[in-house]
């Protein structure tokens, strides 16, 4: 043993001396400034996509999904080795609105890049990006790191956290889920459980199971503040992607299948206000019309009840208006 090296390595920290300082936030309170925050779901839920909508709004500034605080315009160091730069990632970038010339990446096209790379701490350095994200996770590992070995996965994390305390910049993971559907979602993310512990805010990204075009971002951990809402998001390859804003379901709930609390009526209240918007409409054509949008007569009663809704008796007939 080099006990020469053990004494030049030896130091003791008195916690009396070590200054204090708040923990500054990206998006409060889903992503930390210095700090390794993770996303993660199944294979093809929108993470990607939602993401380069938080670049699109980040490269520009303005007020994130959830926040009434606008946040000043900052550069994206954006890394993927799933989706090509021309054909997929500019033109999604595009059509967030994203100033591209606040977007940045490390050019890959003569040697891979891995979290051990010198040149991610160089391009913060130089570029003054507030946000560094590695799209997935697995490819930027590196090839002689296992990662389902904790002591394998702990040493490239922590020089990863390390890199982003030093910069004071966010690192946003991208990660898949394995497929062990209903388990607890710290169990479901790909590889090492070291993963999940180092960072200090996980989220999941899932798609609600009665509504294929709803996705929504739910808070998984969260060691510097309390967790954050869930919040929704719709992805339609006709409309394209817009954000629904804050809902009521768990992590857990996602990922079994369950549905956002308090949904159908929101539905229910929302088609009745369309129907009703023009004046009164017979009962018996909002029940036909509720029926064929899979809205049942419970919910609809419960619906116009919340509203409000007045009834009135015009011949045989009875007709609702707002």
């Amino acid at each position: 043993m080099d006990k020469t090296n053990q004494q030049d390595n030896y130091n003791i920290i008195r916690m009396e001396d070590v200054e204090e300082r708040e923990v500054e936030w990206l998006w409060y309170p889903y992503i930390p400034y210095g700090k390794i925050t993770i996303i993660q779901g199944d294979p093809g839920e929108g993470k990607t996509t939602m993401v380069l909508q938080l670049a699109a709004i980040l490269s520009n500034g303005g007020k994130l999904p959830g926040n009434d605080k606008e946040q000043p315009a900052v550069s994206v160091i954006y890394q993927t080795a799933e989706d090509g730069l021309a054909d997929t990632v500019k033109p999604r970038l595009l059509a967030a609105g994203a100033d591209c010339s606040r977007i940045l990446v490390i050019d890959e096209s003569k040697q891979g890049l891995s979290m051990k790379d010198e040149r991610i701490e160089r391009a913060l350095k130089d570029t003054k990006a507030k946000l560094l994200i590695l799209d997935p996770i697995r490819a930027y590992l590196g090839a002689d790191v296992d990662m389902h070995r904790a002591n394998e996965i702990r040493p490239v994390m922590k020089l990863l956290g390390d890199i982003a305390e030093k910069y004071g910049c966010a690192i946003l993971l991208i990660g898949h889920m394995n497929k062990s559907s209903g388990s607890k979602s710290t169990y479901r993310g790909l590889g090492s459980i070291d993963f999940q512990a180092t960072a200090r805010s996980v989220l999941v990204v899932g798609r609600v199971k009665e509504d294929p075009t709803l996705r929504v971002m739910a808070h998984d951990k969260s060691s510097l503040a309390p967790e954050g809402s869930s919040i929704a998001f719709r992805l339609d390859k006709d409309t394209g992607f817009y954000w629904e804003g804050k809902v009521n379901i768990t992590v857990d709930e996602l990922l079994s299948g369950g549905e956002i609390k308090g949904q159908k009526i929101r539905e229910a209240k929302e088609f009745l206000t369309e129907m009703l918007k023009e004046g009164k409409a017979a009962q018996n054509d909002i029940e036909e019309a509720a029926q064929m949008q899979g809205i049942k007569t419970k919910t609809l009663r419960n619906a116009k009840k919340a509203l409000d809704i007045s009834s009135q008796k015009i011949g045989n007939s009875w007709y609702w208006y707002l």
